[in-house]
């Protein structure tokens, strides 16, 4: 059961910082190094500067610039806990216009498993660590982890009267997402969202390692207080907002004789249909596991789809059917590392495998010789995520891509 909380957030001052849209970023780990100085050129005050530290000692560096933007008010926080809206228009990588609807509080951190917290991908060792270390000198979650929750409407009807107006800030982010929240600190509504959401189960969508990270800390520190508590900005999966994209994979430097195994995998268990490059991303019409195959020296695309689910059953014995239909596990067991030779070291460090969010993109990053084969992807449905969580199952990495992603700087949850 989730025990859902409000916040006591720590926050920009806006009346005397900002604009918002010159202090927020993406999440840390989607910022490369010329963005990270285009972020920090914007304003002195950019969430990067703690969530992405420089120097010497990042950690360190983070911990003394938060503690100096405390004590300038720069950033200040709140006297009394609350709820926190969030609306998001965004249109999509497809193009489609949508609203997503969500609220930021804080949540009691549990072991993952049924009826409580379920992770949906699996985690890398060194991310973790790095977040930890942060963790460990600011002592605040300085993003949110964006989960998921079974719902028919009911939460967000309880929060939409205080969305009316009053919004408490509105920021447009790289993306061209327009962000709006509000501070809902209205005890009745707080007390309405508490006693709904205690029979939820969450479903992490991104923010694993930052989940992870903050269990590990709060084993450290012990005892009750803010630690054994997390930030999370929750979403309704039946949102009509809610959507998942995918992200292709990319392979470099192949052999002949994995060039050799590709193509008699291909022969023996999946049915291909030559296409023109630009229409390689296959639609989700096939129950079975498929997707689109770009080889960029010999110019050739295709949709590959499985012949039979026997392939995938033997392959994947001993996982669920859900598991076994999906195509990144298909991909990652049958091609990636079965005809191509990738170990799971490989696959989780990107030796020799890269990710793109669009056709347009894998085919440039093919365009530097650094890459030889694109393999490109249908998004996973929510139903196929949330039942392979429910059965207890983590799902390779990058198998889901949730658009628009959470800024991060918008609120920050202190540990202390």
């Amino acid at each position: 059961m989730a025990d859902v909380q409000p916040l006591r957030a720590l926050h920009y001052n806006l009346a005397t910082v900002g604009p918002l849209e010159d202090l927020i970023a993406p999440p840390y780990d989607v910022i490369d190094a010329d963005y990270r100085r285009d972020l920090a050129g914007r304003n002195a005050h950019n969430v990067v500067g703690i969530d992405l530290p420089e120097g010497g000692d990042p950690y360190a560096h983070a911990a003394e610039l938060l503690e100096d933007w405390v004590g300038r008010g720069v950033v200040v926080r709140d006297d009394q806990p609350a709820l926190w809206a969030i609306e998001q228009s965004f249109v999509g990588p497809d193009g489609s216009q949508r609203v997503r609807k969500g609220f930021f509080c804080s949540v009691r951190l549990v072991d993952y498993g049924p009826g409580k917290v379920r992770p949906h991908e699996r985690t890398h060792p060194a991310a973790k660590q790095d977040r930890l270390n942060l963790m460990r000198t600011t002592r605040a979650n300085l993003s949110p982890i964006f989960s998921l929750f079974p719902d028919d409407g009911e939460v967000w009807s309880a929060l939409e009267p205080a969305t009316i107006d009053d919004v408490w800030c509105e920021a447009t982010d790289d993306e061209g997402t327009v962000n709006r929240v509000w501070r809902i600190a209205d005890p009745a509504i707080i007390e309405r969202v508490e006693r709904l959401m205690t029979d939820r189960e969450l479903l992490i969508a991104d923010g694993h390692h930052r989940y992870e990270t903050a269990r590990t800390y709060a084993d450290e520190i012990g005892g009750e207080g803010d630690h054994n508590y997390v930030m999370m900005c929750l979403v309704s999966m039946s949102d009509p907002g809610l959507a998942v994209f995918p992200t292709h994979r990319l392979v470099g430097d192949v052999s002949e004789q994995h060039r050799e195994k590709l193509g008699e995998l291909i022969d023996r268990d999946f049915t291909l249909t030559e296409v023109d490059t630009h229409n390689a991303a296959p639609d989700s019409g096939n129950e079975l596991p498929t997707f689109g195959f770009v080889d960029h020296a010999s110019g050739r695309a295709a949709h590959i789809a499985l012949s039979s689910p026997k392939a995938a059953d033997d392959a994947l014995a001993g996982h669920s059917e859900s598991y076994r239909r999906l195509d990144t596990a298909v991909l990652e067991k049958l091609v990636l590392e079965g005809a191509l030779g990738l170990t799971e070291e490989d696959i989780s460090h990107q030796n020799g495998l890269a990710y793109a969010r669009n056709i347009e993109q894998a085919l440039m990053l093919m365009d530097t010789g650094d890459y030889e084969l694109a393999f490109l992807m249908r998004p996973t449905p929510i139903e196929q995520v949330r039942a392979i969580a429910e059965a207890g199952e983590t799902m390779p990495p990058k198998s889901t891509y949730f658009f628009p992603k959470l800024p991060s700087g918008l609120l920050f949850n202190p540990l202390r």
